[in-house]
């Protein structure tokens, strides 16, 4: 259970139930899952171009045809590339940060992740990047340092937006979150 409770969003009364559903399982189950995660290192790799993981030696995310080549969607963390992914609506390119800028705990940019990017950016005559950086201290942080460095000519630089989740009513949002729905509403 206390390995399990080291999962995200894992308290103590969930990880106490996978323990106890784990132990009903079948040996060979347990054995498969065990060889499943002891293999984990050894068989996730960075793709070395946008940074997201690898089963094999090419990336699903940069060599599929039907993605759009010249917009690139720049993440945090490889599960962003996931759950942007299952939205099925983007058909563009990656680059995964890999972590945000904090001042406040020390952590300035990575220059490589940023030379990496810019690079990237040149090499494939990217037009737009889109910046799908959580609305956080350090997410908006990062995201004005990468506008201010690569903001070249012809570059069109976008965020996603921000604003009221779907199905929620106004009186339970927050009043940042309603401010960021003003600030950034369009054409109806």
């Amino acid at each position: 259970m206390q390995h399990l409770k080291k999962l995200p969003g894992v308290g103590t009364r969930s990880a106490e139930r996978m323990a106890f559903q784990l132990v009903r399982w079948p040996a060979e189950e347990l054995k498969g899952l065990a060889d499943l995660l002891s293999c984990v290192p050894e068989s996730l790799k960075s793709c070395k171009e946008c940074g997201a993981f690898l089963e094999e030696d090419t990336c699903p995310f940069c060599v599929d045809e039907r993605k759009q080549q010249q917009v690139l969607c720049v993440v945090a963390n490889v599960e962003d590339v996931y759950a942007i992914e299952s939205t099925r609506e983007y058909l563009g390119l990656y680059h995964v940060l890999g972590n945000l800028i904090s001042p406040l705990d020390g952590i300035e940019f990575q220059p490589h992740c940023f030379d990496g990017l810019k690079k990237r950016i040149q090499s494939l005559g990217i037009r737009e990047v889109i910046l799908a950086i959580d609305s956080t201290v350090e997410g908006d942080a990062t995201s004005l340092y990468l506008k201010r460095e690569i903001g070249f000519e012809g570059l069109k630089i976008s965020r996603l937006a921000f604003g009221l989740p779907m199905g929620s009513r106004l009186e339970y949002v927050d009043g940042g979150t309603l401010a960021r729905a003003f600030l950034g509403r369009g054409k109806f």
